[in-house]
């Protein structure tokens, strides 16, 4: 091989095992969120089938080029079929408990990939004659390196932005493809056989039972049935609900949205305030409902045209602003009447950097003295977890004491809403007993 090939070759590995790695990072978001202890494992496991693949890669002996095509052609069929969107939600469908689905599509489909294209560089270096060692390993190290920079890059950044994630699958199966044909091109079953791969990967990936898919979420908007209402659809992100509208008029919400309405409009009788809305969801919250201001912010640029397109079917009522929540209440200079978060990454998953401390401080910040916070959080119904009592807490520390209404009390996991006054301060708190009980002061004060 001439070393340009070799060196192409390399580059092909680092583009699509890095691209692969990405791809699986963002097909785990629907199912098991973005946090930490989902992507670190995720990475680790991903580096350790990779040096694994160093040291396999090390020990074969003979026909070079031939074992390097059987890899791509293997790992391209793992990556086109195994990383398709009907795939992986077939596993967690099927496979339960979540952590053995993860486990499964980790283990069998993400792994594999990097140890099989782990081969390639200790491989290709034994076809590097013209070079001394140090140099045909620090050359060979280097393209596949700058692969696997161009391909984290393009395939984060372009592909799956303007094409969507089934875009980023078939680009690293049909690249790897095209490397293992290039190594093989007299071998006529290895051209049948990719061949066949290529046609099961767009089949695969050209059929998605989604309206949309971006670099964020999957996005699917179709009819469901509920009682009493008239052609309902729901809006479902990261295959979790998130909204509600059907064709009576006016129209019916879900039960969360309905309630926040209640609260602005009627407990609180907001008319003419600024509302900023941290997750966009459907945009139902200010759907025909001219009497406020409301400003959107949602991390997708093109989750406002999915759902006046296919979910409102009309354009949506105030701004909206593609930007990270954290960040915009970090910086924004203006004050809001109201701030509701609706944050979520899949169902129960709120995004790490958005339940913190600090997080909840940045949203007191925008509030206007007299402002409300409202937060639409999905816990245990009887708000036992850790997490639920831990969440709760974290916002009372800046907020002071908040009303918490369970809105599916006999539900295993419930909508719970959050209502929580800027006026309002942290305080401490005693407990009255018998031997010392200042009830009745409390109450005069």
């Amino acid at each position: 091989m001439s070393p340009l090939l070799i060196y192409l070759i390399v580059f092909i590995e680092g583009f699509c095992s890095l691209g692969a790695e990405v791809i699986a990072l963002r097909r785990l978001v629907p199912h098991v969120g973005s946090s930490i202890v989902v992507t670190a494992p995720t990475i680790g496991f991903f580096l350790l089938a990779l040096a694994l693949g160093y040291a396999a890669g090390a020990r074969v002996a003979e026909r070079y080029i031939a074992v390097v095509g059987r890899n791509f052609l293997m790992a391209a069929a793992l990556c086109g079929l195994g990383l398709a969107g009907t795939t992986v939600e077939a596993i967690f469908v099927h496979l339960q408990p979540l952590p053995l689905a993860y486990l499964f599509f980790v283990g069998a489909i993400l792994c594999p990939i990097a140890w099989l294209l782990g081969q390639t560089v200790p491989i290709l270096t034994n076809l590097m004659k013209h070079a001394r060692t140090g140099e045909a390993s620090g050359l060979a190290l280097y393209w596949s390196t700058l692969g696997s920079f161009l391909g984290s890059l393009s395939l984060s950044l372009l592909v799956m932005q303007w094409l969507g994630v089934s875009a980023a699958v078939l680009a690293c199966a049909l690249i790897l493809l095209a490397g293992s044909l290039v190594l093989a091109w007299r071998d006529l079953k290895m051209a049948v056989f990719a061949g066949l791969t290529a046609i099961l990967s767009l089949g695969l990936n050209l059929q998605q039972q989604i309206t949309a898919e971006t670099a964020y979420a999957d996005y699917r908007i179709g009819p469901v049935t509920l009682a009493g209402q008239l052609n309902p659809r729901a809006f479902w992100i990261n295959e979790s609900l998130a909204s509600l509208i059907d064709d009576s008029e006016p129209p019916n919400y879900t039960r969360y949205i309905r309630h926040l309405r209640q609260v602005l409009l009627d407990d609180l009788g907001f008319r003419d305030r600024d509302i900023l809305v941290l997750g966009a969801g459907g945009f139902t919250l200010s759907h025909r409902e001219p009497l406020n201001h409301y400003t959107y912010v949602d991390i997708d640029p093109k989750i406002r045209a999915i759902a006046e397109r296919d979910f409102l079917r009309e354009p949506i009522r105030g701004e909206f602003i593609a930007d990270d929540a954290r960040r915009v209440v970090a910086t924004t200079e203006r004050r809001f009447d109201a701030v509701v978060v609706d944050v979520f990454s899949s169902h129960t998953s709120i995004p790490g950097h958005l339940v913190t401390r600090e997080f909840w401080a940045d949203t007191r910040r925008v509030l206007k003295p007299d402002g409300v916070l409202l937060a639409n959080l999905i816990l245990d119904g009887k708000l036992e977890t850790p997490y639920a009592r831990n969440l709760l807490a974290t916002i009372e520390s800046v907020y002071g004491r908040c009303a918490v209404d369970v809105l599916h009390k006999a539900k295993t996991v419930a909508n719970v809403e959050v209502a929580c006054f800027a006026s309002s301060q942290p305080g401490t708190t005693g407990i009255y007993r018998d031997e010392l009980n200042r009830a009745d002061l409390d109450r005069v004060r």
